[in-house]
């Protein structure tokens, strides 16, 4: 293969009757020090079909990062797997680790923390080329840079290769972040916030150039935010996330339109949007509280101690998943009649 990345020979999409590319499977992580557990994530479902977008949502501390570290391999499933291409990647070391996170990349939030400072952009795309171009010769390897930088609208890429970090904008960098990827030919990367340290008007052009390469390649995102204006934006489905668990999922329009959890409505309040059309008449006071302290046991839905619509048995059981239609599901007691 000549380019950074190759046109798809297939490109499944969201529905298709092929395993998604990436599954999440009954996730949990706990993490243990000095005597005290944290339930981070708790029992977790999520696919990613392959050349499809997934928005992960939620304010700080619902667990976003830390299940993009575990589909990275970063971290461990305490209980649950992961596979990817019909593979369980959960546990793999060694060689095969090594080979799954050349097929799954990261993007972080902030793109000068995650360049060397000291390296130009030519060392560090040389850095991140895969075995089998390292030992290429130098015509080739110059060559791939310049496709990779052509790709993610870095041009004419002669005058970004010998620039060093600090001379790039933030746009630039987060766009040298991503090229840094393409010549491991990625099937899916974990988008982490990837333009919340951006100014505004360079924001767009990140979240079109990632389109762009969903587009063109299908390369598959996971893209995470607290932002439900560019989840909409970017992604035919969305998943909102709190206090560990996946608490709503379902096509990103209608997550926005109709949402059910009661946390995802106060998600949607907090992103005012002249076309959304249903709770507007919801009132974001009622939402009192904070969230739960994951180092301590959570007996019951997590979201009881700020939801306006308590009762005893949101307090005693934590509710399933229950399908509502249209490929929405929600852990919801109001919806337990949807169950069967």
């Amino acid at each position: 293969m000549d380019g950074a990345l190759a046109e798809p020979s297939s490109r499944r999409q969201s529905g298709s009757v092929e395993e998604p590319q990436l599954v999440v499977k009954d996730v949990h992580i706990r993490f243990s020090q000095a005597g005290r557990s944290a339930h981070v994530l708790r029992g977790v479902n999520l696919s990613v079909a392959s050349g499809e977008i997934v928005a992960l949502v939620g304010e700080s501390g619902s667990g976003k990062s830390t299940l993009a570290r575990t589909i990275m391999r970063l971290y461990t499933p305490t209980e649950g797997f992961l596979r990817f291409d019909g593979q369980d990647v959960s546990r793999v070391k060694g060689r095969p680790l090594k080979e799954y996170r050349s097929r799954v990349q990261m993007l972080f939030q902030d793109p000068f923390a995650s360049l060397n400072p000291t390296h130009s952009v030519r060392t560090i795309l040389r850095r991140s080329l895969p075995k089998e171009l390292r030992s290429a010769p130098r015509k080739r390897q110059e060559e791939v840079f310049r496709e990779a930088l052509n790709q993610v609208g870095l041009t004419p890429p002669e005058n970004f290769l010998d620039q060093f970090p600090h001379e790039l904008s933030g746009g630039q960098r987060q766009r040298v972040a991503l090229a840094r990827s393409l010549p491991g030919r990625p099937k899916l990367v974990l988008a982490d916030e990837p333009v919340s340290m951006l100014d505004v008007s360079l924001r767009l052009g990140v979240l079109n150039l990632m389109l762009d390469l969903n587009e063109r390649f299908g390369l598959s995102y996971l893209y995470i935010t607290h932002d439900l204006a560019s989840a909409r934006y970017v992604a035919s489905r969305v998943a909102v996330m709190y206090a560990g668990e996946i608490v709503e999922e379902g096509p990103a329009r209608t997550i926005i339109e109709q949402a059910k959890h009661p946390y995802t409505q106060l998600l949607v309040q907090a992103a005012p949007d002249p076309d959304r059309r249903g709770i507007e008449d919801l009132d974001s006071s009622v939402f009192s509280g904070e969230p739960p302290n994951l180092s301590q046991a959570i007996v019951g839905c997590p979201f009881q101690f700020r939801c306006p619509h308590v009762e005893q048995r949101c307090i005693e059981q934590n509710p399933p998943a229950v399908n509502v239609g249209g490929g929405q599901t929600v852990k919801c007691h109001l919806y337990e009649s949807h169950r069967g």
